[in-house]
C-alpha cells in the first residue's frame, strides 16, 4: 500500500531527511540519497513569494515580500531545519540505546506487511512512540522526547531492512506532520 505523503509537510520532510542524513553506521545511504531530490527545496525563497523585490533592504533590516498565501509563518529556513535534524540525531544517538530490538524488530515486521493502511502504520508508529517514553530522560519535554524517538524508529527500521526506508520515512513525517507540527515549525 502507497505510504505517500500528505499535505504541506516540506519542513517535516527537512527535518527527518536531515536527521536521518546525520546518523551514524547507517546502511540506508543510497535509499536516502534517492530520497533528497524529493525532499530538499532548491532555495528557501520557494516558500517566500516575493512581490516587487529589488533587493533592496528595507528600513527595518528586511528584504520585502510576503509569505505564500498571506500567512506568517509561511516562509522558512531550509538551513535552520538542516541543523535541527542535525542536533536531534546527535540526541538519538543516545535514545536508541535504550531501545530494546524486539520494539524494533516488531515494527519493521508491520512496515513489511503491505495490507496495513497507512492510517494503521501511522496508529502503530504511535503507539510504539508512546510506549518508549519511559525511556526518556525526565527533564527531556515530552514533545521533542516524541519527535526524537520517532525519528530514531525510522532510522532503526531503515536500518534493519533499507528497502523500507520510503514507507518508514513517508510514514514518520506524516505522523510527525499529524502529532507535532506546531512544535517542530516553533522549533524553527
Amino acid at each position: 500500500m502507497d505510504q505517500g505523503l500528505r499535505g504541506d509537510v516540506q519542513v517535516e520532510c527537512i527535518l527527518v531527511y536531515s536527521f536521518l542524513k546525520n546518523c551514524h553506521n547507517c546502511d540506508f545511504s543510497k535509499e536516502l540519497d534517492s530520497l533528497r531530490s524529493q525532499v530538499m527545496v532548491s532555495s528557501p525563497k520557494d516558500f517566500l513569494c516575493v512581490e516587487s523585490d529589488d533587493g533592496e533592504l528595507q528600513t527595518d533590516g528586511n528584504r520585502s515580500g510576503r509569505f505564500q498565501n498571506g500567512e506568517p509563518g509561511s516562509g522558512f529556513d531550509e538551513d535552520v531545519f538542516q541543523l535541527i535534524g542535525a542536533q536531534l540525531a546527535e540526541i538519538g544517538d543516545q535514545l536508541a540505546r535504550e531501545i530494546d530490538q524486539r520494539v524494533v524488530n516488531d515494527l519493521v515486521l508491520q512496515f513489511v506487511n503491505e495490507n496495513l493502511s497507512r492510517a494503521e502504520i501511522m496508529r502503530r508508529l504511535s503507539n510504539t512512540v508512546e510506549g518508549l517514553m519511559r525511556t526518556v530522560p525526565l527533564e527531556m519535554e515530552r514533545e521533542k522526547a516524541m519527535l526524537v524517538l520517532a525519528m530514531v524508529l525510522a532510522r532503526t527500521v531503515a536500518n534493519k531492512m533499507p528497502s523500507l526506508l520510503h514507507r518508514v520515512f513517508n510514514t514518520t513525517v506524516n505522523y510527525i506532520n499529524q502529532n507535532l507540527h506546531n512544535y517542530v515549525i516553533n522549533l524553527g
